[in-house]
C-alpha cells in the first residue's frame, strides 16, 4: 500500500512548465553507525538517471536523507516529483514532523534536539523548490525502482573499500 502527500507549493503550475519526475531513493549502512551508502534512481520521460555515493562514518537514517538530497540537488528546475523511498523516517519527517520541529526550533516534543537536523534544514530548503507528492513504498517487496535504489546504496558503500 504506498501513501502519497503532496505539497503544493507551485499550485496553479502548468505541467508544461514544471515536468513531471518520478524518483527512487534508499540508503544502506554497514553497522550503525558505519560505513554508508545512498542510492537514487530518477525517471524522466524516457530518460533515466542514476546515482550513487556513500559514507565511511554515518548511520542508515542519514543515507536514506542524503539519496533525497542528491537525488533533489540533480534536478536542473523546479519540477514535479513523485519522490518513492522505503523509509518511513523520511517520509513521516517531511509530512508529520517538520512542521512541530520547525515550531520549536528544531526540537522535538521532549524539548531534546532533532537529530540529523542539518540534514532536515536543507532538505526543506530543497523540497521547497517542487511539488513533492512523497510515496511509501515496502523495501524489498519487488518494487522495481525500489531494488534499483538499494542497489545503487549497496554500490555506493563498496565505493569506499
Amino acid at each position: 500500500m504506498n501513501d502519497i502527500v503532496s505539497a503544493n507549493v507551485n499550485e496553479g503550475v502548468t505541467e508544461a512548465e514544471y515536468p513531471l519526475v518520478e524518483i527512487w531513493t534508499d540508503g544502506a549502512c554497514k553497522g550503525n553507525p558505519g560505513k554508508g551508502g545512498w542510492g537514487a534512481l530518477l525517471k524522466f520521460a524516457h530518460h533515466e538517471k542514476t546515482l550513487f555515493g556513500g559514507e565511511t562514518h554515518t548511520t542508515n537514517n542519514r543515507m536514506e536523507m542524503m539519496a533525497v538530497i542528491e537525488a533533489l540537488r540533480a534536478l536542473k528546475k523546479p519540477c514535479r516529483v513523485v519522490l518513492h523511498t522505503d523509509s518511513t523516517y523520511v517520509q513521516k519527517g517531511m509530512t508529520e514532523w517538520i512542521v512541530g520541529w520547525k515550531a520549536r526550533q528544531w526540537r522535538k516534543s521532549d524539548k531534546k534536539p532533532v537529530l540529523n537536523a542539518d540534514l532536515w534544514q536543507l532538505l526543506d530548503a530543497m523540497v521547497g523548490e517542487h511539488e513533492v507528492q512523497w510515496r511509501w513504498v515496502r523495501g524489498h517487496d519487488g518494487d522495481p525502482g525500489n531494488e534499483r535504489a538499494d542497489e545503487l546504496a549497496n554500490q555506493g558503500v563498496a565505493s569506499l573499500s
